[in-house]
């Protein structure tokens, strides 16, 4: 999905990614086992979108891989703002971090290493503008529970990857069955109100009421 010629038009005519951002994109291209799993210009740019339009200051990120998410919002978040963002890999934190120590944020930026799940329960209810969720899919239905709880009201939760490919049509997976519940679940969910996007490979915006 993510390489469709539509993709790359959109892609073309949108706000350029910043050279850091294209270096870790590089990057991963280059050196990660699994470089699809990076968010991309179109996510990075939709998130910061929105953290724009909605004023967001603080902002928790569930699965941060090399860092180019993390970092593309960083660059949208006012002088004051902050991410806490949750990664289970050190190695990835490691390489997102030396990308971010050559940025002018990374004092915006604070890596939590270890199981998200537990992470997460280290934070205050209602103490985040908006939760970017984009880790292992298994634990889609957990994550979006407890940021629902951690979210404030009027905040912003984003999920991506809530296409799958468009295998949560007819569900093949354990993946695509857990994110087929989940978009079920968040659309009877009336704490918010949401829209499932087809960007990318899927991205569902919820906004609490």
């Amino acid at each position: 999905m993510q390489d469709n010629i539509i993709d790359q038009y959109c892609i073309m005519h949108s706000e350029k990614e910043s050279k850091l951002l294209k270096e870790i994109r590089d990057y991963t291209n280059k050196y990660e086992q699994a470089p699809a799993m990076i968010s991309g210009p179109l996510v990075v740019n939709t998130l910061k979108s929105i953290i724009q339009l909605s004023n967001a200051q603080s902002i928790l990120e569930i699965g941060m891989f090399t860092g180019y998410s993390a970092l593309g919002m960083a660059e949208a978040l006012p002088g004051n703002g902050y991410i806490d963002t949750c990664e289970l890999c050190p190695i990835h934190g490691e390489t997102a971090q030396k990308f971010f120590n050559k940025s002018d944020y990374k004092n915006q930026i604070k890596i939590h290493i270890g199981n998200a799940l537990k992470t997460l329960e280290t934070f205050s209810k209602n103490s985040f503008d908006m939760i970017f969720i984009d880790a292992d899919k298994i634990n889609y239905i957990k994550y979006y529970k407890m940021a629902m709880i951690l979210l404030k009201s009027k905040g912003i939760i984003i999920l991506d990857n809530m296409l799958w490919s468009g295998d949560v049509i007819k569900p093949t997976s354990k993946e695509s069955e857990t994110l087929n519940e989940l978009n079920n679940i968040i659309t009877e969910d009336k704490r918010n109100m949401n829209t499932l996007l087809p960007i990318r490979d899927g991205l569902m915006i919820c906004m609490k009421k």
